[in-house]
């Protein structure tokens, strides 16, 4: 075997304690969503007490945010489970309905996730009166805190894990992960693209979504930043989805959807297929917000 990083040894619950027989626990998952939130929430709530940001009034009152946190949490939750349940195990989910609603069994989709948002955000805002647009930039401008601690996440639950590498930062995944990869080393050492994605998708797009808002204006010109974030994110995950071992259902001959996504055939995966609509997407809105 090639020189390879060991998975660190941390435990993907924080704390559990046992309650009336039964035991409860407190997942770093299930944190990183609670703590990214909170962030975000603190993020547009900065955006909102600063009118310069806005051209003219900012959309909504600082003090409808407690109802606007409502809304995204269960478009982010709904849509996350019902995308993972449609775009990735539609025949498993069909013949097994009562598991759609089983979230604490994992299994969510950020493409779905980011269709709740969306849904979210209209409803809010036509409730609201408020724009529809400049409420999309800001929820967007909020929302890189959380991927970057979910990518996170996903690296302590040793999931979603890249393909095997011989690179100095490869990663021995447990489990399934480190399973014989046959021409390339013993134990299966991998690249750990949870971690390109917290870079890329949170931190990296995060500081531009910043630098375009607080030094450029960007909240001016609604759907900008949507425009930008959209793109970016499904830029970044295009990228790092050749370097990503795609879902199980989606690899070799029983492919349920067919050869074009098997990435041993050099075809798309499923998280590359998501993402061209979503570039194309952000850049008419880019093109459409400057005009």
């Amino acid at each position: 075997m090639l020189a390879a990083l060991p998975f660190p040894d941390i435990s993907p619950e924080v704390f559990s304690i046992d309650l009336f027989g039964r035991s409860f626990a407190l997942r770093w998952y299930a944190l990183a969503y609670i703590v990214g939130i909170a962030i975000g929430y603190q993020m547009i709530k900065q955006a909102l007490n600063r009118p310069v940001l806005w051209r003219g009034e900012p959309p909504v009152a600082a003090a409808r945010l407690e109802d606007y946190l409502t809304y995204i949490v269960v478009g982010v939750i709904a849509g996350g489970r019902l995308g993972y349940c449609l775009f990735y195990q539609p025949a498993y989910y069909l013949a097994n309905p009562l598991e759609i609603p089983a979230i604490w069994t994992g299994g969510m989709s950020f493409h779905g996730g980011f269709l709740g948002v969306v849904l979210a955000v209209y409803l809010f805002s036509r409730r609201n009166g408020a724009s529809f647009g400049s409420m999309a930039d800001v929820t967007c401008l909020a929302a890189t805190p959380a991927i970057l601690l979910v990518r996170i996440a996903n690296f302590v639950n040793g999931e979603l894990w890249g393909r095997p590498t011989d690179v100095p930062w490869a990663v021995v995944f447990p489990g399934a992960a480190a399973q014989d990869c046959g021409d390339i080393m013993g134990l299966c050492a991998r690249h750990p693209s949870q971690l390109y994605e917290s870079a890329l998708e949170g931190l990296v797009l995060g500081a531009i979504l910043l630098f375009l808002v607080y030094r450029r204006g960007g909240l001016k010109a609604p759907w900008f930043i949507t425009g930008v974030f959209c793109a970016g994110y499904a830029l970044a995950r295009f990228m790092i989805e050749f370097v990503r071992q795609p879902d199980a259902q989606f690899q070799g001959p029983g492919n349920p959807l067919g050869w074009a996504l098997d990435f041993g055939a050099w075809g798309l995966t499923m998280g590359q297929l998501l993402s061209l609509p979503m570039i194309l997407f952000g850049l008419t809105l880019i093109f459409l917000s400057r005009r």
